[in-house]
């Protein structure tokens, strides 16, 4: 059966989150997987039905948000080298900020965070932040000129311009923008809900 071929590569944590479901957690880890790592709710069903697996849209948004409500905590990481940038994106018609940060050495995406504008202060709190979650007493930034050194030197932290490791954090926004362009050019919905939606493909993309 299918949930038998899928029952090892899932994580038996996942078995509390789906309490009282008809249809194996195997199954459904497998269609929260494929969702988030870009099929629409329709191609994840329809992969399903291949499979003979029966199930509506529904009830795979409904799998991807319980799921998501229990998430364990995110990695913590003690990077030699971080690559930090930010990148514009559409909520509701109007423009804002996603920054992200990676460990260039593990692949690993440290944070992100939304922001109404960009420049220094959005670039030093976006940092502020990273500090908290993570040990960064060793780390370096590779960063471009925009904002960057200043809001690190605020912080007393290391850094300097790089255009070719950091390209790292680049072809991670490429990736997310694809993911995003497939169903919407804009969200339609709060920002605190894009928020949510970004937290979740981080965490997938990480695990």
């Amino acid at each position: 059966m299918l949930a038998d071929l899928l029952s090892e590569g899932y994580d038996t944590d996942l078995e509390e989150s789906w309490e009282n479901e008809r249809t194996a957690t195997p199954v459904r880890a497998f269609a929260v997987r494929l969702h988030q790592t870009g099929c629409s709710l329709r191609e994840t069903t329809t992969i399903l039905a291949e499979l003979v697996v029966e199930s509506s849209h529904g009830a795979v948004w409904n799998w991807v948000h319980r799921l998501a409500d229990s998430e364990r905590d995110p990695p913590t990481a003690t990077p030699s080298r971080v690559a930090v940038d930010e990148t514009a994106v559409k909520i509701n018609g109007e423009w804002s900020w996603l920054y992200a940060a990676i460990d260039i050495d593990t692949k690993l995406i440290l944070d992100v965070a939304l922001f109404s504008r960009h420049g220094t202060d959005p670039a030093a709190a976006f940092l502020h932040g990273l500090r908290e979650k993570h040990d960064l007493s060793e780390a370096e930034f590779l960063v471009d000129q925009f904002g960057y050194r200043t809001a690190l030197a605020r912080l007393g932290l290391d850094g300097r311009v790089d255009y070719t490791d950091r390209n790292l954090v680049e072809k991670w926004f490429y990736t997310f923008k694809i993911r995003v362009d497939r169903f919407h050019n804009s969200w339609v919905g709060s920002r605190e809900s894009a928020r949510e939606w970004i937290e979740q493909f981080v965490y997938y993309y990480n695990y």
